[in-house]
């Protein structure tokens, strides 16, 4: 967690006065332990909040004037607090950016503007939600300070469609669900299409989750994530034959699945479809494994996720792949996976607390002689949702 007083200081000396107003908040980054791709397709998925993200200081101003700094970038700026407009010109403050717009489209008034300053301690890029951990501690802060209600469900769904419309990211709601719901030590099975989840106890024992960061920087606008999405609807067109009312692929059970995928008539498309409903399947099974306190049998489900996410829906790539396929040659790994939407950023593996040590040397040593690229390793706690610290 970041030095809140050091963090005062710095943003006293950005925007002047003294810490009497100023108050801080924290939202997390996240994990998704199972169920990747999933999150659009209206099924279940398993994410985690992680104890390090995105610390947010703020103070209301006492003009309409919004002021914009962080700690991890140079740019500083001061933009009205009307009309807020996309411009990529601001680079990461069209996140916060896109949080206040939202808010007022939805009615949400603000007599003053506010000074910001964000503390990321998310790897930028590497699919740990930084821009979903941004945007939910915007909204949590700038809703508590103007005296409105700080729903974290509601709040989910506001910095979602923030993304969505303001910065164009078609994402689902995990991430945001996770960053704004999460709790110390559960995992949070979420069914996305209807929003009904549970907090489960994620008790590891003596196995530690480690998320290895390839640092392969990916651009989720830029790649072929909207592509994915077109492919599922497709998908869901194609199987209306069969079932009429569907509207989303995660209301297909798999048996259905199997007995009709002759109906999707492009073979790339089915091979889409084909993992979202397994993939759906592997999580309900994973609840049934962790029940019974079976770690290797996750640790298996994690990996069976991975290989069709490299194998149907193909969005891991070398980077990710060489990091997985090198954790799983280390004894004491009981699975790993990419985490996130892919196309490089992180893996995710469950290892046995005496083998952390040799898992960061030898797969960190092997993954730099497959890429070049040196990677970084976290040894993770699960930790709560967006609250204020101070």
């Amino acid at each position: 967690m970041a030095n809140i007083q050091e963090l005062t200081a710095r943003f006293i000396e950005i925007y002047g006065g003294s810490a009497a107003d100023v108050k801080v908040f924290h939202a997390p980054g996240r994990v998704n332990l199972i169920g990747e791709h999933v999150d659009y397709n209206g099924g279940y998925v398993f994410p985690a909040a992680l104890t390090f993200g995105t610390t947010l200081v703020i103070r209301e101003r006492d003009d309409a004037q919004l002021g914009f700094a962080s700690t991890n970038f140079d740019l500083h700026k001061v933009l009205p607090l009307s009309p807020v407009v996309y411009d990529e010109a601001d680079d990461w403050m069209n996140y916060p950016k896109g949080i206040i717009s939202t808010l007022q489209d939805q009615g949400k008034t603000f007599a003053r503007g506010f000074d910001m300053l964000f503390h990321g301690e998310i790897p930028n890029g590497a699919g740990l939600s930084s821009s979903a951990s941004i945007e939910v501690v915007t909204a949590y802060a700038v809703l508590n300070l103007a005296g409105y209600e700080t729903d974290t469900v509601k709040i989910a769904l506001l910095a979602q469609k923030s993304e969505n419309e303001f910065n164009g990211v078609q994402c689902g709601i995990m991430d945001q669900f996770a960053v704004a719901n999460g709790r110390k030590d559960h995992a949070i099975l979420l069914m996305c299409d209807t929003l009904e989840y549970d907090l489960v106890p994620f008790n590891s024992g003596s196995y530690k989750l480690v998320i290895g960061n390839t640092n392969k920087r990916r651009g989720l606008v830029d790649s072929a994530y909207n592509e994915r999405r077109a492919q599922c609807e497709q998908a869901v067109e194609d199987l209306k034959v069969a079932f009429p009312g569907i509207t989303l692929l995660g209301q297909v059970s798999l048996a259905d699945f199997n007995a009709n995928a002759h109906l999707i008539k492009d073979e790339t498309v089915r091979k889409r479809a084909r993992h979202v409903i397994e993939e759906i399947d592997r999580v309900v099974r994973s609840m049934e494994v962790l029940k019974a306190n079976d770690l290797a049998a996750f640790g298996q489900l994690m990996n069976a996720s991975h290989d069709s996410l490299r194998d149907l829906y193909e969005v891991t790539g070398f980077e990710l792949d060489a990091m997985v396929e090198a954790a799983r040659q280390v004894p004491g790994v009981l699975g790993s996976r990419m985490t996130g939407a892919g196309f490089g950023g992180c893996t995710v593996s469950l290892v046995h607390e005496d083998a952390v040590e040799r898992f960061e040397e030898e797969v960190g040593k092997k993954y730099k002689e497959a890429t070049g690229l040196t990677a970084d390793f976290y040894v993770c706690s699960i930790g709560n949702g967006v609250e204020r610290l101070v």
